[in-house]
């Protein structure tokens, strides 16, 4: 960093040479219109450039900020430190190596994305004992099964709402604490009454509803635009992930510990993780008293400004009546009826098609959802770089969303074809790992189109696409039932993933509309 503290309060060249020279470097800065707005294009390399006094400023390989002081006082000149990537730390402004303070946010974020998600599978991997102990019948374990989704239907708006008002930060912190404590209370319920064990379980639901406002929101404000869709992808990686967590931590916590383990040791885990962050992580990078000067700068300057949302809610008939909002609602609606059909009839499926075991199948599901959560950073990834080479955003999320919504269609058409559960197992991999790209398209680009009221919009798109989650899971079983195979549902679930790529293209766009 370099310092220049003149006792005039006006630079006077010590020569006509060096100031001619100083006008004439002056007058090459001119301003590039860019995805982000105008910048000034300054030249990078600035060797010996003097200013009164014979005062130099040294060789730097960023802008110069001037900063002038009270008049007569201080102007300095603060050379801007390297910048840093997301994955690496870089040299603070003491010369120090530090861990960007934005990589640490994206890490509890991801953190709390995968106890999320593993919360959920817990009951679908305990519900085996739970109903062999007290004689549950299959109608009521896919009733248990489905008072999740009662509570989190309604959550989301509530929680895109008070997101936009409050913050990601203090309502997921609520979240985490309620939903922790509801996956606590779950095995008591379950011996006390079946009303007891659902009320906890639509509880459950409604805590949850609040995790993926609050990422999104939270993350828009936390990292420039160039980077947000891989701190999206990390974070959603980690939320796919906790399908497999959940999955090999719950049967071994239940051997070494009693039904009631798993529910405790992933209560405990919800706890531990607020405890972090609560004391670490800010709303805002602005609020935070850990972050360097050079980070804030450069999240500062990869970000357009937007005006605070108060707590006001749009008008809905003006939320409704753009189309990109509808592009949003209905690219949600068609990538949770792929994915719930995906996560709810996959083990049926290689058990019904292949007559493999339920051991078998679990593992033949189980593996797509960890690919799935490497392919997201990847998409997150190839998204920022897209937009740092100059691509628009509107370009970039339309490219994102066709590869999340065709690759999973032709992946289901070919499905229908598969001889072998090992063939059917790669195709059902490639359909959830290109889904992933969704996250880079339709998950982010209600902060593009609506960024002061993007929880809400995220609840309500959510609340459309748990709607479909529903229909999609019932109507699975019926349409097997009724056709007698599950060609015919993996079809029309293709069908949609074409249509809605068509509707997506037609009208989405990276602009601000609201």
């Amino acid at each position: 960093m370099a310092t220049v503290t003149p006792t005039r309060s006006r630079l006077h060249p010590s020569n006509p040479n060096s100031s001619s020279f100083f006008k004439a470097h002056l007058s090459s800065i001119y301003y590039r219109k860019t995805h982000l707005g105008f910048q000034p294009n300054v030249p990078r390399k600035w060797v010996n450039l003097s200013v009164g006094g014979g005062v130099r400023i040294g060789r730097t390989q960023h802008p110069v900020e001037i900063n002038k002081r009270q008049r007569g006082c201080v102007v300095r000149c603060t050379a801007e430190g390297i910048e840093r990537g997301l994955l690496v730390g870089g040299r603070g402004e003491e010369g120090r190596f530090e861990m960007p303070e934005r990589f640490k946010v994206v890490a509890l974020m991801a953190c709390v994305m995968c106890l999320c998600n593993a919360d959920r599978v817990v009951m679908s991997v305990a519900i085996v004992p739970l109903a062999a102990k007290h004689g549950w019948n299959s109608s009521f374990l896919g009733i248990v099964q489905s008072s999740f989704l009662w509570g989190y239907i309604f959550s989301s708006v509530i929680g895109g709402a008070l997101v936009d008002r409050y913050g990601g930060k203090r309502v997921i912190a609520w979240g985490v604490a309620l939903w922790s404590l509801a996956t606590l209370l779950t095995p008591w319920a379950a011996n006390h009454s079946t009303a007891s064990l659902l009320a906890v379980r639509a509880f459950f639901g409604f805590a949850e509803g609040v995790a993926l406002p609050s990422m999104n929101t939270l993350l828009s404000r936390w990292f420039p635009s160039h980077e947000r869709a891989t701190a999206v992808g990390l974070s959603m990686g980690g939320f796919h992930l906790g399908n497999v967590v959940g999955l090999v931590i719950t049967p071994l916590a239940m051997s070494s510990i009693g039904i009631a383990g798993p529910f405790i040791l992933f209560s405990s885990l919800g706890l531990l993780w607020l405890t972090t962050w609560t004391s670490r992580v800010t709303n805002d990078p602005q609020e935070s008293h850990s972050i360097s000067k050079s980070e804030l700068r450069l999240i500062q300057a990869g970000k357009s400004d937007s005006p605070v949302n108060k707590g006001k809610l749009p008008p809905l008939r003006l939320l409704f009546s753009k189309m990109p909002t509808w592009a949003i609602i209905f690219a949600n609606v068609t990538n949770n009826w792929g994915y719930f059909v995906l996560l709810s009839w996959m083990p049926v499926y290689f058990k019904t098609v292949y007559n493999v075991n339920l051991k078998q199948a679990a593992w033949f599901s189980a593996v797509p959802w960890g690919t799935m959560a490497i392919s997201g950073y990847f998409a997150g990834a190839a998204s920022d770089f897209l937009i740092k080479r100059g691509y628009s955003l509107t370009l970039v999320r339309k490219i994102m969303q066709s590869i999340g919504f065709i690759g999973p269609g032709m992946a289901l058409l070919c499905l229908n074809y598969a001889k072998t559960p090992v063939a059917a197992a790669m195709l059902i991999t490639v359909a959830l790992s290109l889904s992933a790209f969704s996250q880079a398209g339709f998950l982010l680009n209600m902060q593009d189109i609506a960024p002061q009221y993007a929880g809400f919009l995220h609840g309500i798109s959510n609340s459309a696409g748990t709607l479909a989650a529903i229909v999609s899971t019932i109507g699975t079983g019926y349409f097997v039932q009724w056709l007698g195979s599950f060609q015919a549902f993996l079809t029309v679930t293709a069908g949609l993933y074409f249509l809605t790529t068509i509707f997506w293209n037609l009208y989405a766009t990276g602009e601000r509309v609201f």
